[in-house]
């Protein structure tokens, strides 16, 4: 294990690691002498990514967690500072998808994305908080996407929790840097990346999930979760705000940037051909 001065014996709290990004994150800060608190909903793959990190030397303490379940985050973020004494860096990853229209979603379908993808963020950052500001050398990290960023035809539950994130990640930035908080403050926006988030993902009714999943993870699923936390991992240690992943985020980003709103045209003439 070669350890990073900067990560060393620093305890990391990485939820949605039981696959992905969270998975690649836990191996990449195990490499970097990190003590690491893993969670996830799926138990099979987090016992995966515990033996690798394990395997890897690193000091692990996993627990299965659904971070939608508010009572649980808390009790949960009180148990890892009880078992390692200390907690400095949250990596608020766990997510999931649904793509359907407005007009077909129904309310469950987007209250859950966003009780998933937002508020389990919000729980995850409001948990861990105090015991990161405790550590004096804190950091919260909040995976967004690049659909925090721009909007897309098909992804309005998706975006919105997407945007919360990002505008929820932005506003604790600046409160902790007002309040002269030891705790850092990371947004990432990642683009495509080689994940299950796709294969996963609920569907409204009359969508061809399997057609989908395979359209992303053979058409945009660019780049491997570990090029990801590589990415997230140096940011981190930089101390960046704002870490976008990919060339296409970049490219996106900037597009949306220099065309304002006339960007969601360009989208939805593109989505024209693929609906019903």
């Amino acid at each position: 294990m070669s350890n990073d001065a900067y990560f060393t014996d620093k305890v990391c709290v990485i939820t949605g690691a039981g696959s992905g990004i969270g998975r690649a994150l836990a191996e990449n800060l195990a490499r970097r002498g990190a003590k690491l608190a893993l969670s996830d909903i799926d138990t099979d793959g987090l016992a995966e990514t515990v033996r690798r990190c394990e395997g890897l030397g690193a000091q692990v303490k996993s627990d299965r967690l659904n971070v939608a379940e508010r009572e649980a985050v808390l009790l949960y973020a009180d148990a890892v500072h009880k078992h390692f004494g200390v907690v400095h860096q949250i990596y608020n990853n766990a997510g999931i998808g649904f793509h359907g229209e407005v007009l077909e979603s129904q309310f469950k379908d987007i209250e859950r994305i966003m009780d998933v993808d937002f508020w389990g963020v919000v729980n995850g950052t409001k948990a861990f908080l105090p015991h990161l500001i405790e550590s004096g050398a804190g950091h919260v990290v909040n995976v967004s996407s690049l659909f925090g960023i721009l909007g897309i035809p098909g992804q309005s539950a998706y975006n919105a929790a997407k945007f919360a994130v990002r505008g929820f990640t932005e506003s604790l930035r600046q409160e902790m840097i007002a309040r002269k908080q030891p705790v850092k403050v990371t947004c990432v926006h990642p683009g495509g990346i080689k994940t299950a988030v796709a294969r996963n993902a609920t569907y409204a009714e009359g969508i061809d999930g399997q057609k989908m999943s395979s359209f992303f993870d053979k058409q945009l699923a660019l780049h491997s979760p570990e090029m990801a936390a590589q990415t997230i991992t140096e940011a981190v240690r930089k101390g960046h705000a704002r870490v976008l992943i990919g060339w296409e985020a970049k490219l996106l980003d900037l597009a949306v940037r220099i065309s304002g709103s006339w960007y969601q045209r360009v989208g939805a003439l593109v989505q024209r051909p693929l609906l019903p």
